[in-house]
């Protein structure tokens, strides 16, 4: 994306191409991947002589949906599987996540009678994701997608609802839907685990008490308080929760259901899940993965696998010096919401190997608010009437209601020449009397924290606001006043907000003209400090349409594979619509058993 969005053609738009790494770092990135290669001949010459931890047809590597979907489609080949996870708990940032699942075609959206074709689906992929991602991975995609769906349905106990109105994030572009193709789990009675329940990792944000929420009723808990139909779905998530307490039930939904529902499935199939069991490294005899060398019980072993090691164990969003060495700065660790445990394990094994790597300077980037405890990962507030986006000069640079994702490149994109890390969310007070932010209730005051924090500030005028923000106070007075005049009329021609049926999905339907725009004109009003924040890195091991990993010069690493966050994302640079991390990873890990099954 330009700095420019009025201008930037639909493809760079789209890509919004973090910049290039500087030779420095290519450099450097070089001489540690030869010594990393070096190290990893080394030590798996030795690692035949750990102790043996039991052989498998497979070992998965990871304990989200992607590693666990995979280890589910291996079982069901008949292929003997263990799952190996580093957390004391299983799930992985899947089950923090509100488990969105983009796969065009699937079963659930085309009984619901969604006008999906195999034909749009490929040219919304194709013009979404653009010549960098091979089209035999699109294809591979958007073929066995929908089959990983209804397998998953045929061996656990998911069930899924389709999303509905949740738009394509580019829904303009050819073979998009304005009323989405996300699908999302069902409720799900969390005592089917039994104490296994104890060990799943806890979701991102508590539902509120007594209520079962999905992760489509957020768009309208946020209007509970001024739209009848979002007073109805809170009285709904009530009511459900009311329902399943009656029942005895433990209700889960979302991440929670997904990994439950998987885990579930695992348990069925008599698939052991170790916890607390790190990957160290891969095992390699004669050129093919052969095992895995793993912690457990505080002491190395080696698992060996006689079909491949499929590596599912997420992301390096949590590992400083990754992100240092393949990331744009400013960039920490503590802006993203990931999984703790995500530090890059699989990958930097994997590389040790000889595996290319792609996409590692990019993530499921989105912005985010760093309240003290964890990040909040901001997706209502910044979309809704009666507040903006500004930089450090106190403009604004960015339609506020773009995908997540290119939100946030553009914070990059435009950060050298006109600073935007960190940028400021400002409403006022009517936005506030009005809509529910985060967990806040409207009208109700912020935690002290968050002001003590920096995260927050307020004033009685925009003049003061600025100043504690530390922006030009005439700057923001101005950018607010043109904001307000165009908000008047419905109309933003500086960054089209709201042209989009995208746009309008995170929006008050009562506001007209355009229900994205509202002008700022009750005090006091509020700031709030906006981060490159993201849902986990999208680089990785670079894998072919088969979901095995491949070295620079396109040749097979035979034996490993890898799905999820630890491979190169299917979606390069971009993201298609909500889900699209959980989408593809179920898809390759299912891909991924199948080939080792050799039934692919």
């Amino acid at each position: 994306m330009t700095t420019d969005m009025n201008s930037a053609p639909p493809a760079a738009s789209r890509a919004g191409r973090p910049g290039s790494p500087s030779r420095r770092r290519v450099l450097a990135g070089a001489a540690g991947a030869g010594l990393a290669v070096a190290a990893g001949v080394h030590q798996g010459a030795h690692a035949a002589d750990l102790p043996p931890l039991g052989t498998y047809d497979v070992v998965v590597i990871g304990s989200g949906a992607a590693g666990m979907t995979a280890a589910l489609t291996a079982a069901g080949q008949g292929l003997s599987c263990v799952v190996v996870e580093k957390a004391p708990a299983f799930g992985g940032s899947t089950a923090r996540s509100g488990a969105g699942i983009w796969i065009p075609n699937n079963p659930v959206i085309l009984a619901a009678g969604v006008p999906d074709t195999p034909a749009k689906a490929a040219a919304y992929l194709a013009a979404v994701v653009g010549p960098e991602v091979p089209a035999d991975r699109q294809r591979a995609f958007l073929t066995h997608g929908p089959a990983a769906i209804s397998y998953v349905m045929a061996h656990s106990p998911l069930r899924f609802r389709w999303m509905e109105g949740y738009s394509d994030y580019y829904p303009e572009l050819p073979g998009g839907l304005a009323n989405g193709r996300s699908i999302e789990p069902d409720q799900l009675d969390g005592r089917i685990l039994g104490a296994e329940l104890a060990r799943l990792n806890p979701p991102y944000m508590d539902v509120p008490a007594g209520m079962v929420v999905f992760s489509a009723d957020y768009k309208w808990l946020a209007l509970a308080a001024v739209n009848a139909k979002g007073a109805a779905v809170a009285a709904q998530c009530l009511a459900r929760g009311t329902a399943a307490a009656l029942r005895g039930e433990k209700p889960l939904t979302m991440g929670q259901s997904l990994a439950a529902g998987l885990r579930a499935g695992l348990r069925s199939a008599g698939v052991p899940v170790w916890l607390n069991t790190p990957l160290t490294d891969l095992h390699v005899e004669n050129g093919t993965v052969t095992g895995a060398v793993v912690t457990r019980d505080g002491t190395s072993g080696l698992i060996r696998a006689r079909r491949g090691v499929i590596v599912g164990s997420g992301g390096f969003e949590h590992n400083a010096a990754m992100r240092d060495r393949y990331q744009r700065q400013p960039i920490g660790t503590d802006w993203t919401v990931g999984a703790k445990e995500n530090t890059g394990d699989g990958i930097r094994a994997g590389e040790r190997l000889g595996a290319a790597l792609d996409l590692m300077d990019d993530a499921w980037w989105g912005p985010a608010i760093p309240v003290p405890g964890q990040p909040y990962f901001c997706l209502a507030e910044r979309t809704l009437p009666g507040g903006l986006l500004v930089n450090g000069s106190g403009r604004r640079f960015v339609n506020e209601a773009a995908p997540y994702s290119d939100v946030v490149h553009t914070m990059y994109d435009v950060h050298d020449t006109d600073p935007a890390i960190p940028s400021w969310l400002i409403v006022d007070q009517n936005y506030r009397n009005r809509y529910l932010f985060k967990d806040v209730l409207p009208a109700l005051p912020f935690p002290d924290d968050w002001y003590d924090s920096g995260a927050a500030h307020k004033a009685w005028t925009l003049d003061a606001l600025a100043t504690s923000i530390g922006v030009p106070p005439a700057a923001l007075r101005t950018t607010v006043d043109r904001f307000n005049s165009q908000a008047r009329r419905g109309e933003d021609p500086d960054f089209h907000r709201g042209d989009s049926a995208y746009d309008r999905y995170y929006t008050d339907p009562s506001v007209l003209p355009n229900p994205c725009l509202a002008p700022l004109r009750l005090p006091p009003f509020h700031a709030f400090r906006i981060v490159p924040g993201d849902l986990g890195t999208k680089g990785g091991m670079r894998t072919d349409a088969r979901a095995r990993v491949l070295r620079p010069d396109g040749s097979v690493i035979r034996g490993l594979y890898a799905a999820g966050n630890a491979s190169a994302a299917v979606m390069g640079r971009s993201y298609a619509g909500a889900g699209s991390t959980i989408g593809p990873a179920m898809t390759f890990g299912y891909i991924a058993a199948r080939d080792a099954a050799g039934v692919l």
